[in-house]
Parts: structure tokens; sequence; C-alpha cells
């Protein structure tokens, strides 16, 4: 087969292959500089969020501030907002480059056109001058330099031919490249628009969650102050009770009553048994509650399974075993010298007002199940100072009870 029919059968060949128009070749085009930070941001601030989710779960697996769960909501809500920013961002980057991508195709599908009517052209008069056009054009040359003039044009018209045939390949791929690339931006946009959609509800939720919560606050915190006065109340009472003992002591003193010997002494510092076994729930002194409220504690709380039994820490005579407002049965034991045991959150009271009780002796039971620390007791040491008598001040029982290995 002469070269003009080979030009032929190779033009013929690629009509027949039926690939579809494409576009003009227009180069990849890689995500916005615009769109990929905003990508890079919207994966810090998810990672964020789910840090803030983490710790909510751990604020919600145990007893925890309401004002700290309000705290964190609040973050998360910030934090779902930046997120839809960041969403609504590259939607609308997204929007520009499937603009830009579409009108890329329009323009280059015009440019396809023309070249498969330059190419359908060529073809109808290759077809027209037939197999044999390329040997009749060289036989009719009249001399060798119209030979070679003649040779070179047919190789010239043959080598536009190919590079035609390239062209309109090139064409067909880039068409079909385009095509994937638009298909899948708008895919893309359309996950990110279900995203917003969803992230938006999720905003919805949280505030609503978040004005929830701020109700619960304030109704946790409106219950906090009434048990602190409460609890102040009850600590005034106890604090009159023992001042009234204190008082009768020393006026008996000064009548030249007798007075019992005393069990517990400075020389019992570090030294005294733990009436429980059990970990210190809080110490003595003054601490910060959940609710952004402190209290002063005049005693520890150790916490014990209910109906751990109770010990006394020393020798003395019970001087009351009555309930205690929010500290439920109490016990205080006078032991002479103006020093004082007490035991709070108590259940079942073994022993009796008047009672002389021993060191070790079981007093009562634990209780406590309805606090908010939960089952425990508290203990507390209350001693007389040399420039106040008729007040038994709170001692820090810490530095009395011997020290756990």
């Amino acid at each position: 087969m002469d070269r003009g029919a080979a030009t032929a059968a190779l033009l013929l060949a690629v009509l027949l292959a039926g690939c579809p128009l494409a576009a003009q070749q227009v180069p990849p085009q890689s995500i916005d500089t615009a769109l990929s930070n905003s990508q890079s941001r919207l994966i810090e601030i998810r990672r964020q969020r789910e840090q803030l989710e983490t710790e909510m779960s751990r604020l919600r697996s145990r007893v925890h501030s309401l004002s700290s769960e309000v705290q964190n909501m609040q973050l998360q809500v910030q934090t779902t907002g930046r997120i839809v920013g960041e969403l609504d961002i590259q939607i609308a980057e997204m929007g520009t480059q499937i603009g830009r991508k579409t009108a890329d195709l329009l323009i280059a599908e015009d440019a396809l056109a023309e070249k498969r009517a330059i190419l359908q052209h060529r073809l109808t008069e290759i077809y027209k001058r037939g197999p044999l056009y390329t040997a009749q054009v060289m036989l009719g040359a009249e001399s060798f330099g119209d030979l070679l003039s003649r040779y070179k044009y047919l190789y010239l018209i043959s080598r536009q031919d190919r590079q035609l045939v390239k062209e309109v390949q090139a064409l067909r791929d880039s068409a079909a490249e385009g095509r994937d690339q638009l298909l899948s931006l708008q895919n893309t946009l359309s996950r990110r628009r279900d995203e917003r959609a969803v992230e938006n509800q999720r905003y919805r939720d949280l505030e609503l969650d978040r004005q929830r919560s701020l109700r619960q606050s304030q109704r946790a915190a409106d219950r906090a102050q009434q048990q602190l006065a409460q609890l102040a109340r009850d600590e005034a009472h106890l604090n009159d009770f023992i001042a009234a003992l204190e008082r009768r002591r020393l006026a008996e003193a000064r009548r030249g009553v007798a007075a019992a010997p005393a069990r517990i002494r400075t020389s019992d510092i570090g030294q005294l048994d733990w009436p429980v076994n059990g970990n210190i729930v809080y110490r003595f002194g003054r601490q910060q509650l959940g609710n952004n409220t402190t209290i002063r504690r005049d005693g520890i709380g150790i916490a014990v399974a209910p109906g751990t039994p109770v010990h006394a820490v020393a020798d003395g005579t019970v001087r009351s075993t009555s309930a205690l407002g929010t500290y439920g049965p109490s016990v205080v034991i006078e032991h002479g010298g103006g020093f004082y045991s007490v035991y709070l959150y108590l259940g079942q009271i073994a022993v009796r007002v008047g009672d002389a009780v021993t060191r070790g002796q079981v007093i009562a039971e634990s209780g406590g199940e309805n606090s908010d620390e939960g089952p425990h007791i508290e203990f507390q040491i209350r001693g007389s100072t040399a420039d106040n008598r008729a007040q038994a001040q709170s001692l820090d029982p810490i530095s009395w009870l011997r020290r756990r290995r």
C-alpha cells in the first residue's frame, strides 16, 4: 500500500474508533491554595472538637462541675461554627472551580468540533482521490527535480495528516479527563453540602444542649448555695454544742469538780488510729467546689462502704448521738482536757449519750450514701487553745492520725 493509502487508512481508523469528542487539552488543575488551606484548617478544627468530645465524655463519667460541662459545650458550639465556616469557604471555592471547568470544556469542545471538521474534509479528499493517487502524482513527474518536489509535497501532506490524528486523539483523552475532574468536583461539592447540613444541625443541637445545661447549671448552683447555707447552719450548731460543752467543763473546773484525765494530748500528734480505713475524699481547710463556690472543711472525708464499723480514736465519753442536719447521724466524744472527736455521716449508731468508750471501740457504722461525695464518714478533732479556752477549735485530723504506709 502506498503512503497516501496508508494515511487514509490511519485517518479512517481514528474515526471508526468512536471515541467521544473532548475539550481542548486543559492542564489538570489542582485545588486552589485557598481550598487546600481551608481543608487543612477543617481537619485541625475537627481534631480539636474530637478532643472536646473526649473531655466531655470524661466529665460525664464522673462527678463533675456542670459549669465545666457548659464551658466544654460552648467550645464545641464555637468549633462547630468554625467547621461550618470552613465548609462554606470550600463550597464557594468549588463552585468557582466548577464554573471555570465548565467554561474551559465549552471552549475545548468548540475547538474539537473545528478539528473534526478538518479531519472529515481530509478523509473526503483522500477517499475521492482513491488509493492510487500517490502513484499517479509520482509518475506524473517530468524531471528528477520535479519528482523530488512531488515527493516532498506528499511527505508534508502525510505529516500534517498524522499530526491531525494525534491532535484528535489528544483532544479525546483530554475531554475524558476533564469530564472526570468535573464530575469529581461536583460529587465533592455535593458531599460538602451534605456535611454542612449535618454540621448546621449539630450546631443547633449543641446550642439547645448548651442552653439546657446552662439552666441545669443555674439550678445546681442554687442547690449548692442552699446546701452550703444549710451546712453552715449545721456547722454553727455543732460549734455551739461543743462550745457549750467546753464552757460547762471550764465552769466545773472553777468550782473544783474533779475532771476526767485527758485522753488526747499534744503528745498524741501522729499517733492516733484511724476511725476507718479508706481513701481521703476531701481534706481539712478550704476547698473549691465544682460550681465555683468555696467551702471550709473542719475535718477530713474518708470513703468507705456503707455499714463499715467506725472506731473511737481514743478513750472518752459520748456527748451526742443525734442527727445533725446534712451531716446525718453523728457522734461527739469528749476526751478531756478540752479535746473532742467528731464522727459525721454515720449510719447505725452503737452507743448512747453518757457511755464511756475505749480506744478502738466500735461506736457506729458508716453511711453518707446520699451525700455528694458518696458513702463516707467525716472525722474531726476539736481542741481548746490557750488564748480562747471557751472555744474548741477545729484541728487538722491528718496531723493527729498515724501515717499510713
